[in-house]
């Protein structure tokens, strides 16, 4: 079996193929690939693989674009921390939608219906009364995604001297990861250290709220108070309270910035 991997961060892609190892030893991964411009070029110049495991966001945009913009005949697994893009996902040959962080057991599952999605169907199948029109395969879907409604990060316990204070995730401005340390700045200016990884949040965090910037901040809206254009297609960010340090978000990600804060 041969995947094409779309995935922007070098964890998340390296936990992805130790997964796949795991859960398909024969698994042959032909490319990883971190950006919707990349994702389309590739497939322009090469056969289609048995199947695509893509994240929703990537670094210049989201993965949903590119089955968009190019007829993709690979089935496609989901693998993302965002639930709110499942109806748009399968409309692209999506078989599953798994909300990071991945477990072993769900990539096994999926693979499964892969499986099941590609075997020979029984001739009872091709009777007119059971077409496989878009509602059926919506339903699919729908039926895959996790029941549980989706809980993100409220509070943040901090330990400031002798004591531990909670910080409510509304009153965080931004993260930032420095000499493998993070630090929740307040939208009132205080600076604490926590015990998550920047990868981490990414997980426990409102999307719709905080966007990963760069590989050292992620920034809650209201921190984001101006752009500026900077050299090579960059963008120059003001937070509020201003971090010690530039924040600059990289040409193939600003178009991504872009849309979350226009929402």
């Amino acid at each position: 079996m041969t995947v094409l991997l779309l995935e922007d961060e070098y964890p998340a892609a390296e936990r992805l193929q130790r997964l796949l190892r795991q859960a398909a030893p024969d698994a042959q991964v032909l490319a990883v690939l971190d950006s919707v411009a990349g994702a389309l070029a590739w497939l322009d110049s090469n056969s289609a693989p048995n199947l695509i495991m893509s994240d929703i966001q990537l670094a210049d945009g989201l993965s949903l674009e590119v089955f968009e913009q190019t007829v993709v005949r690979s089935p496609v697994i989901f693998t993302t921390a965002y639930d709110a893009y499942a109806i748009r996902a399968f409309k692209a040959n999506s078989i599953d939608y798994l909300l990071k962080p991945v477990k072993l057991t769900e990539l096994q599952a999926a693979l499964t219906k892969l499986h099941e999605w590609r075997a020979p169907a029984p001739a009872s199948a091709a009777l007119p009364s059971a077409p496989d029109t878009t509602a059926h395969r919506l339903e699919r879907l729908l039926d895959a995604l996790p029941r549980a409604e989706q809980h993100y990060k409220a509070r943040f316990l901090v330990r400031s001297g002798e004591q531990l204070l909670p910080v409510q995730a509304a009153q965080v401005a931004w993260f930032q990861s420095r000499h493998e340390t993070t630090t929740l700045a307040t939208t009132d200016g205080r600076r604490f250290v926590v015990d998550y990884t920047l990868e981490q949040l990414e997980t426990l965090l409102d999307p719709r709220q905080f966007f990963r910037l760069n590989r050292q901040f992620i920034a809650q809206l209201p921190a984001v108070q101006r752009l500026h254009p900077h050299f090579n297609g960059k963008l120059l960010l003001d937070l509020q309270p201003a971090p010690s340090e530039e924040v600059l978000v990289s040409r193939e990600k600003a178009g991504a910035v872009k849309s979350w804060l226009e929402g």
